[in-house]
């Protein structure tokens, strides 16, 4: 099953500052147990927390354990709650909730009044305006629309299964959301079910629903169907 294999979704990992993290994971799910372990490593007898070449805006909450690398700038009223690694020349825009467990590669960016929880946004990655990343690993330059819900639990809170040619995998994790290849976008107002595979250079257009696999290099549009009907004429005040 090469699909459900790492290097499907991510061709750019060794790009990656905190490349680390992926290090002996088989399948893209399994880096998701790493993060903690790997970020309290990182952390070890690391005396700087914020590089002095970034920008703190005001009323800014940042407490547990973090890194802020050089060139980042997070806007105010931005909360980031540790453990959180953050690269060089990330943006992160006003209101955004940044939760422990988190990851963000160089030059990428979550606009404002998204939440990021216990994911992995690769170089060069975007997560628009009032979207949810939550238990997600996003490859490089991987695109989040404004409003996008990447889903992290099932209803019934058991554990997310994956099926593939028939047979279903179980991932051990009751907490998580979508695996996002390199160069993928997800337009506004998207929702993907927990435990969505989307492959690299594909584009899922707004309004969609996604679950399961999603091959590489597809384009998924929506279905949409209306009624118009005649409407009488008002001058409204």
């Amino acid at each position: 099953m090469e699909e459900l294999k790492l290097e499907y979704y991510f061709k750019n990992i060794d790009e990656f500052p905190f490349k680390d993290v992926f290090k002996d994971c088989v399948y893209p799910w399994e880096v998701l147990s790493n993060i903690n372990e790997y970020i309290e490593k990182f952390m070890n007898n690391r005396e700087m927390k914020i590089n002095k070449a970034s920008e703190i805006g005001e009323f800014c909450s940042i407490n547990g354990n973090y890194f802020i690398d050089e060139g980042t700038k997070i806007h105010s009223n931005v909360t980031i709650q540790g453990p959180v690694l953050i690269g060089k020349n990330v943006e992160i825009q006003s209101g955004a909730l940044i939760r422990p467990g988190t990851i963000i590669g160089d030059g990428a960016s979550v606009g404002h009044s998204s939440e990021v929880k216990h994911a992995i946004l690769q170089n060069k990655s975007k997560v628009a305006s009032l979207a949810f990343v939550g238990d997600s690993v996003l490859g490089k330059s991987a695109r989040i629309g404004s409003g996008t819900i990447l889903a992290n639990r099932r209803f019934d809170q058991k554990n997310i299964n994956i099926k593939m040619d028939g047979e279903k995998i179980d991932t051990g994790l009751d907490f998580f959301g979508s695996i996002v290849g390199d160069n993928t976008r997800l337009g506004a107002n998207v929702a993907s079910l927990p435990g969505a595979f989307i492959g690299p250079y594909t584009w899922i257009l707004p309004g969609l629903q996604v679950r399961g696999f999603v091959p590489a290099e597809k384009r998924l549009f929506p279905k949409t169907e209306y009624t118009i009907t005649d409407n009488e004429k008002i001058e409204l005040k």
